[in-house]
């Protein structure tokens, strides 16, 4: 075989191989004139070889190049400065006008003293993967929408059960009781019964209970007027008026003091407030919604919650299960808030491995879908692949501490953190206590198993101050 034939043949072997490749590949001269175009370039542009060779790529009109727009001069190409290639993801024109979906990448080609021969140009089709993951997409997103109710979803039984409720709510104009644990969803029922609602027009005023003291609290929901207190330079309307024809949602509220519960339960009779300072009566037209994590009728029994008040809340009870009793919520909540970091990140998660799905079941979730969440929101600080593993997740959930109800069980002791009821502690674990909480009264309040007032008379008797005292 002589020199000329080899090279010949050398050629078409070479012509052959990337005839059979999947991917476009095309090749550019010094000139930036393309002067290879494989069968699959064909394929994706619509584009004869006839048609391309001899050309500038220009005429693809590539979305994104390493620069700005492509260049007339080849010289003045991004992968010349760059050098390294690098795969975009873009569009290019095809023949027949439309834009295709494509993964390009280039790369420099020189001889062995380092001078430019040429371009190579892969072009791989992403029009079937884009289909696939829009398809994903959109069944994520029906079935979010069939299981969900606002910002709210579930699958489970429980749940279902759960939004009928809430729309029953949302059809009258009926007092409100939701009771659920810590990060089960309270204020997200709360807003769905007001925003499903005649009156999702009008104001929905929120008021936690267990933020402020007595006295802010009652100026906070009925107002003051100008002098009634230290400090009250002028008159302002309550909470409770200004929810007028609207919806106000009272969260925590076992945490509320005798005096707080007395005046409430004259608003839910009379619909009449009476601002702080002030003799004057005025009309609300207002849904009262209340919340509660704690067992109500465990603080009747210990005379702290009055039992007008009680029967007044419980018009119409709505209780949201645990987490851990409705489980196969897990896979529907895990794949909404995986969406929800996408979208807040720019990565691309498309869910857990199947181990780190097994610890998502087996974990106990004190912490209600607040903590998934806030796990899945950890997990994708540290992911950097397609897929959740368990070492994205929180330690708590890789190495669990057993649950309370196995531990007792199992004859563990309860620690600080889970004490028995009305057990008074002395002044050092309760100043213990609010350092280890930020001087939070509510979270050392549940802590102790008692009222966030119980808490406050506990630092009275010992002469603790409501705030740490600056160093």
């Amino acid at each position: 075989m002589t020199e000329q034939t080899h090279a010949v043949w050398n050629v078409r072997f070479l012509n052959q191989i990337m005839d059979s490749m999947a991917e476009g590949v095309f090749t550019l001269d010094v000139q930036g004139r393309i002067t290879s175009w494989n069968r699959s370039m064909e394929d994706i542009t619509g584009y004869s070889a006839s048609e391309a060779l001899g050309r500038s790529c220009r005429f693809l009109g590539f979305s994104h190049c390493l620069g700005t727009l492509c260049p007339a001069d080849i010289h003045q190409c991004g992968i010349l400065r760059h050098e390294q290639p690098e795969a975009k993801e873009c569009v290019l024109r095809h023949r027949e006008g439309r834009d295709v979906p494509v993964i390009k990448q280039a790369r420099v080609v020189k001889d062995d003293n380092g001078e430019l021969i040429g371009i190579v140009e892969t072009v791989t089709d992403m029009t079937e993967l884009q289909k696939a993951r829009h398809k994903a997409e959109e069944a994520t997103r029906l079935l979010g929408q069939h299981y969900s109710l606002g910002n709210i979803m579930g699958k489970s039984e429980v749940m279902q059960e759960v939004f009928s409720r809430v729309r029953a709510a949302a059809a009258s104009r009926s007092t409100v009781l939701i009771q659920g644990e810590s990060g089960t969803g309270k204020e997200l029922i709360a807003r769905a019964i007001h925003y499903n609602s005649d009156q999702a027009d009008q104001p929905f005023v929120t008021v936690n209970c267990s933020a402020l003291t007595e006295t802010l609290l009652e100026s906070e929901l009925f107002g003051h007027v100008k002098g009634a207190f230290t400090g009250a330079v002028r008159d302002r309307a309550g909470r409770f008026e200004e929810a007028h024809r609207g919806s106000i949602f009272l969260d925590e509220i076992g945490e509320l003091s005798q005096t707080i519960q007395v005046k409430l339960l004259r608003v839910l009779q009379e619909r009449e407030v009476e601002r702080v300072g002030d003799s004057q009566t005025r009309t609300i037209d207002i849904r009262v919604i209340v919340a509660t994590h704690r067992d109500l009728n465990e603080l009747l029994a210990q005379g702290v919650f009055r039992q007008d008040l009680y029967y007044r809340l419980k018009v119409f009870p709505i209780t949201l299960p645990p987490l851990r009793q409705r489980r196969e919520d897990l896979p529907l909540l895990v794949n909404h808030f995986i969406a929800k970091q996408n979208e807040a990140t720019g990565k691309r998660v498309t869910g857990l491995a199947p181990e780190a799905m097994r610890l998502v079941f087996e974990y106990h979730w004190p912490g209600n879908v607040r903590e998934l969440e806030n796990a899945i929101e950890h997990a994708f600080v540290l992911t950097s692949g397609e897929q959740i593993q368990v070492n994205d997740l929180p330690a708590e959930i890789i190495t669990p501490r057993p649950s309370p109800e196995r531990a007792r069980e199992a004859g563990v002791p309860r620690t600080a953190g889970s004490r028995q009821h009305h057990e008074q502690p002395d002044r050092e674990q309760l100043l213990a206590l609010l350092e280890a909480n930020q001087w939070n009264k509510a979270a050392v309040a549940r802590q102790l198993g008692v009222s966030r007032t119980a808490v406050w008379k506990y630092m009275k008797k010992w002469g603790i101050p409501l705030q740490p005292e600056p160093d």
